[in-house]
């Protein structure tokens, strides 16, 4: 069955790095815009990243710009978050979204937390 798998969250202080990773199956990633979404407790889902299937642009929110960078492998199928100078109010559960056309697949979701 058709399947994306979020990895790399964790629990890091504040400063601190992580890579998540977005790994799909069954499926295959070339053709498929991809996002990264987030959502804290109590509030509602927020997109934080996005990059395009055709010339891979790339989007990013202003609260994440200039601290995380989306790239994509689509030789391993996946997508990656690198997130550098992280804050506490970037905790989050982050989501991974493919679309194209009228297809959408999300992930389970992978925890991160920013905390000291």
């Amino acid at each position: 069955q058709v399947q994306l798998v979020e990895s790399g969250g964790g629990l890091v202080q504040p400063g601190g790095s992580l890579r998540l990773s977005c790994a799909a199956s069954r499926f295959t990633l070339d053709y498929y815009a991809i996002g990264w979404l987030r959502q804290a407790p109590g509030k509602e889902r927020e997109g934080v990243s996005c990059i395009s299937s055709s010339d891979g642009s790339t989007y990013y929110a202003d609260s994440v710009k200039g601290r995380f960078t989306i790239s994509r492998d689509n030789a391993k199928n996946t997508v990656y978050l690198q997130m550098n100078s992280l804050k506490p109010e970037d905790t989050a559960v982050y989501y991974c979204n493919a679309h194209y056309v009228a297809y959408d697949y999300w992930g389970q979701g992978t925890q991160v937390t920013v905390s000291s």
